[in-house]
């Protein structure tokens, strides 16, 4: 097996109150590789892995690596034309469920493996290749499940670089006891919070950190467990914050909070809840294998945009000219071990962000003496009448208000300064939104101004927890 694990972490699912020992994990890991190989599964082979995070998850990965194949991870919520679309799309020999197996084979249009149903793949001649460092082995999907999927694929090599600094710069004592929030078909919450300590003789609690009732017993959680570490996006933090009481044990040792902006006001609350400040800003890309860099408070005073310095190889900025330069302002580029090798058959988008081994994250930053700040998305800034509009900017700035308790800016169509600055709000009770205008106007310069506002109920984000501004404003002008 490539990705190496003498010595595996328990994973428990808080939920149904289910634990897979490492042994467990490790003896089933070795069983269904066996059923895999001989079922014709190896190098050069694609799987699907299509089931919520879980001890069987984890099993069935490591089993898929362990036969040299490369694992397409699905979201669970996926539907069946979504579903199709990736497997079509990258291939896939069979798909690894953990129940649910009628459903599945239903949905999907190749073979459905269900192991913990004792449903195995059928017989088929094996392969005599053994996998090397350079083949793929994790593809992750960021958009187009229902168009062209764009899979991110990693490799043995970037997936090890990764989970190796991970432990370097994090360190054994803080995430021996790890709670993921995060569902595990994304980065964030696969490799950063359960592969990297699960891999390391770490035990990983799993909880679904998008539902609000488990979000409600956070710091009971924490608690009961003793958790030492924990890694989530602001949104669960909006909430904990004003449904959780904060632990009590004193047991965290490290917070991670990464995959959005991080607002200074925000950060320190989490500082206070949390009750250490090891709370760390993190800088990762799911084209990088999640984490590239972090700022703890434990080091540096809290500021919005600000993500520290690099885990492993180098960040620099683009300048106009084309080249690169170590330090200024711009597009930041990175180089790290843990560089995807590409988008899987997508080969004039990965020459677009893959240049002379420099990756072009499309984030726009600030460098300085080796520290990272970021100031917005190249994708999301707005041209109003010539001036550069960052709406993370207004982001920001608006959740320092005591009544907003979020907000997402963006862009739309203006026929005389080309975009006007719109922006969703959701407001506490007790206040007015015309108060919150007159505050913003008081801070703002004219120009980054919101011309336009929108009171919602909730920002609709994704399954990640994360804001995808195009669709907050669809559903903005959808109900104006």
């Amino acid at each position: 097996m490539l990705i190496l694990a003498d010595n595996l972490g328990s994973v428990t699912d808080q939920a149904t109150g289910t634990r897979w020992q490492g042994e467990k994990i490790a003896s089933e890991a070795r069983e269904r590789c066996l059923a895999l190989s001989e079922g014709g599964i190896g190098p050069g082979d694609t799987v699907a892995l299509w089931q919520g995070g879980s001890g069987a998850f984890f099993a069935d990965l490591l089993a898929a690596w362990s036969a040299g194949a490369a694992v397409a991870v699905l979201n669970p919520g996926l539907t069946a034309d979504e579903v199709d679309a990736v497997i079509g799309h990258v291939r896939a020999k069979l798909v690894l469920v953990d129940g649910d197996l009628d459903r599945a084979r239903a949905m999907s249009s190749i073979p459905v493996v269900d192991f913990g149903a004792s449903v195995g793949p059928d017989p088929a001649p094996r392969t005599d290749r053994r996998a090397t460092l350079d083949d793929p082995a994790l593809m992750l999907f960021t958009s187009g499940t229902t168009g062209t999927p764009k899979g991110v694929v990693h490799t043995f090599r970037s997936l090890v670089a990764r989970l190796a600094l991970n432990e370097t710069f994090i360190g054994r004592d803080d995430f021996r006891r790890t709670l993921c929030t995060l569902p595990t078909h994304f980065g964030h919450g696969l490799i950063g919070n359960s592969l990297t300590p699960l891999l390391h003789g770490g035990d990983v609690t799993l909880i679904a950190g998008s539902d609000a009732r488990a979000v409600m017993q956070l710091g009971a959680v924490i608690d009961e467990h003793a958790i030492t570490f924990m890694s989530s996006v602001p949104a669960l933090w909006k909430m904990a914050l004003k449904m959780s009481k904060p632990p009590s044990g004193g047991s965290l040792r490290r917070v991670h909070v990464g995959s959005a902006p991080l607002s200074a006001d925000l950060w320190s609350k989490i500082i206070e809840w949390c009750g250490t400040r090891n709370v760390v800003n993190m800088y990762g890309i799911t084209e990088t294998a999640n984490w590239i860099g972090g700022a703890s408070a434990a080091a540096f005073e809290p500021q919005d945009g600000l993500v520290g310095r690099m885990w492993g190889g180098q960040a620099g900025v683009l300048k106009d000219d084309g080249s690169i330069a170590a330090e200024g302002d711009g597009e930041i580029v990175v180089q790290a071990p843990s560089l995807m090798a590409g988008y899987f058959e997508l080969d004039d988008l990965t020459a677009a962000v893959l240049k002379d081994g420099w990756f072009h994250t499309g984030d726009i930053g600030h460098v300085e003496g080796g520290v990272v700040r970021l100031t917005g998305r190249e994708k999301y800034e707005i041209n109003r009448a010539g001036m550069k509009v960052h709406p993370e900017d207004i982001d920001l700035l608006l959740e320092r208000h005591d009544g907003v308790v979020e907000a997402c800016a963006f862009g739309a169509p203006d026929p005389i300064v080309g975009e006007m600055v719109c922006v969703a709000v959701v407001i506490d009770q007790g206040h007015a939104i015309d108060d919150i205008k007159s505050w913003c106007r008081e801070r703002l310069v004219r120009e980054k101004n919101p011309e336009k506002w929108f009171v919602l109920d909730a920002i609709p984000k994704t399954d990640r927890g994360k804001i995808n501004r195009n669709v907050v404003a669809e559903a903005c002008f959808a109900s104006d």
